[in-house]
């Protein structure tokens, strides 16, 4: 069989076993939830459509090169089915992290036929021609779907035979909406493998993350695919108020600061009680305290530049207020429905009174960047995506400057000390961006960029230990949200200055010569916006994912 692994190619990889060999376990049991709602009940209604996540497979093909790490991908086909339900399509994941996933599977409550067997399976490619380490050739297939209904996943098999018309089930089209590639799964000779997610996301969308994956060679159409939708938005899958608070409190993370950061977190009203300021164009010679609360911001409108917020006046408060107070931080919560209601995203952010200056690294030397990078008014967030259907964690998006990444729960730290499904994020000095493990991180290449520098300390903040509820998009969260007047201030949290960045560049490119000034100014060109001027950002509502998703 072509391309099958030799004995001592398989005996190899017999004796070292692959990351994907262990199942991932949470290092404490999930939490217990009070009855209410439909929170964590295991099964989800779409309408009409009743949907399960299944996380129990039997491994069907796998590839030992390629994809992350060079490690290759597993391909499965989901198992202990219980009666009356219809796979959707087959599970895979690269071979560099433990096993982790799941899909959805279904089964229908109308009567209306919301599921039918496809009428034939088109093989939208296979391995017998690639030079890779694998388990004999794995063929990929896609069912073709009959009229009125869409294929939402694809069937692998380790033969050219194809599949049993009854392996699957297609999906009504009402019950369905367009899918694009997500995640990176594999890639080799061209072909790539990604998982499936919907086109249309945010918290009032309907679209359904299944958990199926997509095959593309390169320079051709990928399978036709579709995700599944939640016909029947109706919330009743989120948590309520007490639901939310066990939730928060068995994965509240755990943010780790630099030992050299000197711009801690604070609460906004220690911020406020202590000095800041707000302003008002053409008045800006008598800027207004503001109350604890921020009951006398501007409340709504538009990010027009008719106010700001700034530090006190006077030098010694000015410095003391942008040091921030660890003590006082606290953790504000937006609780949001995502994909299609079957998932609770907890958005957790956390303020800074002061964004630090950047620093450079060029090759072997690094340099601080003047004031390149300092801002007033820093908003940072960590967001916990959990499972409406069993109030697992799944994902955690750590907030990176004007981007960031989700990380996998397989993939975090968590509390040490064991018993503890608190995740761990390091922020970055200065900058605060999150990252989920400590060392250095650089926007840049070839030893040429912006320095993230992260390590555990003793400065450390337990978001569980202070939070507040600001805002649930389904009025849920414990009854309806109170939003404190701050979070409806549409303006910037610190003010715009100009300043000459050509200053502070030519003062550093004094002491550089040769290469390193050449990779020096290079880096300059390409320093992302976010890094220079002095510009205060708004604060969360104004953010793209308040109503969207992360990505």
């Amino acid at each position: 069989m072509g391309n099958c692994l030799s004995i001592s190619d398989a005996s190899e990889k017999i004796l070292k076993a692959l990351p994907i060999d262990t199942a991932f376990k949470f290092p404490s049991p999930l939490p217990y939830f009070t009855q209410g709602g439909e929170f964590a009940k295991g099964t989800i209604d779409l309408g009409g459509l009743e949907v399960s996540q299944i996380s129990t497979f039997n491994k069907v093909w796998s590839t030992y090169e390629g994809g992350p790490d060079n490690l290759g991908a597993t391909f499965f086909e989901p198992s202990s089915i219980p009666s009356g339900y219809s796979v959707l399509g087959y599970y895979a994941q690269p071979n560099n992290r433990q096993l982790f996933g799941w899909v959805l599977i279904a089964r229908d409550l109308s009567g209306n036929n919301t599921l039918k067997p496809p009428v034939d399976y088109t093989l939208v490619g296979n391995t017998e021609s690639l030079k890779i380490k694998q388990d004999g050739p794995g063929y990929f297939w896609q069912p073709v779907a009959p009229d009125g209904y869409q294929a939402i996943g694809l069937i692998v098999t380790n033969s050219s035979q194809k599949p049993p018309l009854d392996k699957l089930s297609c999906v009504r089209s009402d019950l369905t909406e367009q899918c694009e590639a997500d995640t990176l799964i594999w890639d080799s000779n061209g072909v790539k493998v990604s998982s499936l997610r919907p086109t249309i996301r945010g918290t009032q969308a309907t679209g359904v993350f299944v958990g199926t994956f997509t095959w593309q060679p390169q320079n051709t159409s990928p399978p036709s695919l579709s995700c599944l939708k939640n016909t029947k938005l109706n919330f009743s899958t989120m948590p309520n108020g007490s639901q939310t608070g066990v939730l928060f409190n068995t994965y509240s993370p755990l943010i780790y600061l630099h030992p050299d950061e000197e711009y801690l977190p604070s609460s906004v009203n220690w911020y406020f009680s202590n000095g800041g300021l707000l302003y008002k164009r053409g008045e800006e010679s008598n800027p207004n305290p503001i109350e604890p609360n921020g009951t006398n911001l501007p409340q709504g409108g538009a990010n027009d530049g008719s106010y700001w917020l700034d530090l006190p006046i006077d030098k010694k408060g000015k410095e003391s207020v942008k040091k921030g107070d660890l003590q006082s931080t606290q953790a504000y919560l937006h609780i949001k429905p995502m994909l299609g209601a079957t998932f609770t995203d907890i958005a957790t952010w956390i303020f800074y009174p002061f964004n630090g200056p950047a620093r450079a690294k060029v090759k072997l030397i690094t340099l601080p960047l003047g004031r390149i990078g300092e801002h007033i008014g820093d908003w940072e967030h960590v967001t916990l995506r959990i499972s409406n259907f069993t109030g697992e964690l799944w994902r955690v998006f750590l907030s990176q400057h004007s981007g960031g990444e989700w990380i996998d729960a397989c993939d975090l730290e968590f509390r040490e000390g064991g018993g503890s499904n608190k995740p761990v994020a390091y922020a970055s000095l200065h900058g605060h961006a999150m990252y989920p493990k400590p060392g250095l991180v650089l926007q840049g290449d070839n030893g040429v960029g912006i320095r993230n520098d992260t390590a555990k300390s003793k400065k450390v903040f337990d978001t569980g230990l202070g939070y507040e509820v600001i805002a649930a998009e389904y009025g849920g969260g414990g009854g309806r949200v109170v939003e404190p007047p701050w979070v409806n201030y549409f303006r910037k949290w610190g003010p715009k200055i100009d300043y000459s960045i050509e200053d502070d560049v030519k003062r550093i490119e004094r002491f550089l010569f040769g290469a390193l000034k050449r990779a020096f100014v290079n880096l300059v060109k390409k320093i992302p916006d976010e890094v220079y001027g002095e510009d205060g950002p708004t604060g969360p509502k104004l953010k793209g994912n308040w109503v969207g998703d992360e990505q």
